[in-house]
């Protein structure tokens, strides 16, 4: 079967995820709460929620009785809402419980942050599901290592504009060895920038990023266009270095949404490595996908148009530039 049967059949799955997620990538973000010991009796707690389309998600942070909140500010920024607090309690922390009320009618995942006055540091991910945690005696590195793994696979797998620039790179790149290549190449590129901007050793401003990463997935639908018209492709012709080059720019994005997130105070490299691990977990699992979809597809034997293969680069393309105009007007 004709490569074209898979891109007919592929490209609608595409397009429904892309719409149902409101055509933004990286929509889904987990709120944050950061509780900070200043001294044996006081603390600092930020709580930061996402904002859906224009409201705020009705969930609240449940602290241990005795433990007293007197808010100091609030904020709306343009993805979120802040509030700020100056906390009191008597008492030690380890052994009681946080709990986020109204969690489990949402879809919102929320990272907890906790350090206390002997340095010791504690990260946790609440879900709908499982809104309640008890402090432990000790931190665990284990936690850490789970959770920003589970977040560097939910962040690729809901991240629609990295996905559908893996997707061109498997259109293009003919081969399992020159694939690897390539997506080695761009896993390579990714990962230096994502250390390098977490690090803050250069920095580079979002907006223009995620314009960018917008126009690579335009470039990639041009240049599967010009292969399957029998023109050269510089992708088609050294995909390794195509994907290398854009491949910096999508960790300076893969960096954004982690500074997003924030980090454990004393676990930022772990932290960083593990997230890097579950976005390369989560990139893999895409493309198990993408392959087995193109196996049950070439099982079934459908009669299709001549022109069926140019619903996939033109659905790419079309909903990328909307995303390269969108973000491009958001400079102003």
């Amino acid at each position: 079967m004709r490569k074209s049967k898979f891109l007919f059949w592929f490209i609608p799955t595409m397009l429904v995820t892309l719409f149902g997620s409101s055509v933004y990538a990286h929509e889904i973000r987990p709120a944050y709460l950061e509780i900070k010991q200043q001294s044996s009796e006081s603390y600092q707690v930020l709580w930061k929620i996402p904002l859906l389309g224009n409201k705020a998600p009705k969930i609240d942070p449940i602290f241990p009785e005795q433990f007293s909140l007197k808010q100091l500010d609030d904020e709306f920024l343009p993805d979120a809402y802040i509030r700020r607090y100056e906390g009191s309690y008597q008492g030690d922390l380890n052994g009681q419980k946080i709990a986020i009320q109204g969690l489990d009618m949402t879809l919102v995942d929320v990272l907890v942050q906790i350090n206390l006055l002997d340095e010791s540091s504690y990260t946790f991910l609440l879900q709908p599901d499982n809104a309640t945690v008890v402090i432990p005696k000790e931190p665990s590195k284990w936690e850490v290592v789970k959770l920003y793994i589970l977040l560097g696979v939910e962040h690729i797998l809901i991240g629609i504009d990295h996905l559908l620039f893996v997707l061109g790179l498997l259109l293009l790149v003919k081969g399992i060895r020159p694939l690897i290549q390539t997506i080695t190449a761009f896993t390579l590129a990714h990962s230096l920038t994502l250390g390098v901007a977490t690090f803050e050793l250069f920095r580079v401003p979002g907006p223009p990023v995620e314009a960018v990463i917008a126009l690579s997935i335009v470039f990639l639908a041009r240049e599967y266009l010009m292969v399957q018209k029998g023109e050269k492709s510089m992708t088609a012709q050294y995909p390794w270095v195509v994907a290398f080059s854009f491949g910096l720019l999508h960790g300076f994005g893969f960096a954004g949404a982690l500074s997003d997130i924030g980090f454990p105070q004393k676990e930022v490299p772990l932290a960083l490595l593990t997230f890097n691990i579950g976005v390369e977990i989560g990139q893999l699992i895409f493309i198990g996908f993408v392959f087995l979809l193109w196996w049950i597809i070439q099982k079934v034997k459908l009669p299709l148009p001549k022109w069926s293969w140019k619903i996939m680069p033109y659905g790419m393309g079309t909903v990328a530039a909307f995303w390269l105009v969108e973000r491009v007007v958001a400079f102003w």
